[in-house]
């Protein structure tokens, strides 16, 4: 029997990853990544992995991504507290180009998310003291970084809670524009 539950989304090479839990008197037991369960879906190694941890309930984080040659893939765990998780797709030559996926990532429900290069990520936290791991294919590269506007009107998405907190920085990504042409990822 399989330690991790994979399941595909309607976005191209993303993926929910729920792990079994083992529990006993003692806690409980789960796997996060094992290479040879993964290996139909990811062809990446992680080479780091990041540990945030948001105090404000009502927060929101992103959309954020790295540019070619730095694209890299992600996977997104919840160790504590819930968040409302988003990617959106932004590979110019995907048939799901700026199509968002919505799923709530939580302590409680384990539920992973798999995100393949070429995608914007962010989140919002429903309750105080969230903790989030990330890992990454590739190491981060200030001079690649990049993002979409969480409150963009054209990727529409509809945060569950009112917005209590967002970095000066997030909130002065500029909205798409007719120019925006996405990422150029080999699907």
């Amino acid at each position: 029997m399989g330690k991790l539950n994979i399941t595909s989304l309607e976005l191209g090479g993303a993926y929910i990853i729920i792990p079994n839990k083992h529990e006993d008197e003692r806690g409980s037991f789960s796997r996060v990544f094992c290479q040879e369960e993964m290996a139909n879906i990811n062809q990446e190694n992680f080479v780091q992995v990041n540990h945030s941890i948001t105090r404000k309930k009502g927060t929101v984080r992103g959309m954020h991504f790295q540019y070619p040659p730095n694209a890299e893939v992600k996977m997104v765990k919840c160790i504590n507290g819930s968040v409302l998780d988003v990617i959106i797709d932004i590979r110019v030559d995907s048939p799901t180009f700026l199509k968002s996926h919505k799923e709530i990532l939580s302590a409680e429900n384990m539920t992973m998310i798999y995100i393949p290069k070429g995608f914007a990520h962010g989140f919002q936290t429903l309750e105080d003291d969230v903790e989030l791991l990330y890992f990454h294919s590739s190491v981060y590269a200030p001079g690649n970084e990049g993002a979409l506007n969480a409150q963009d009107p054209l990727l529409n998405i509809k945060w569950p809670i009112e917005i209590t907190d967002i970095s000066k920085k997030d909130e002065q990504h500029s909205f798409i524009d007719i120019d925006f042409k996405g990422l150029k990822i080999e699907l």
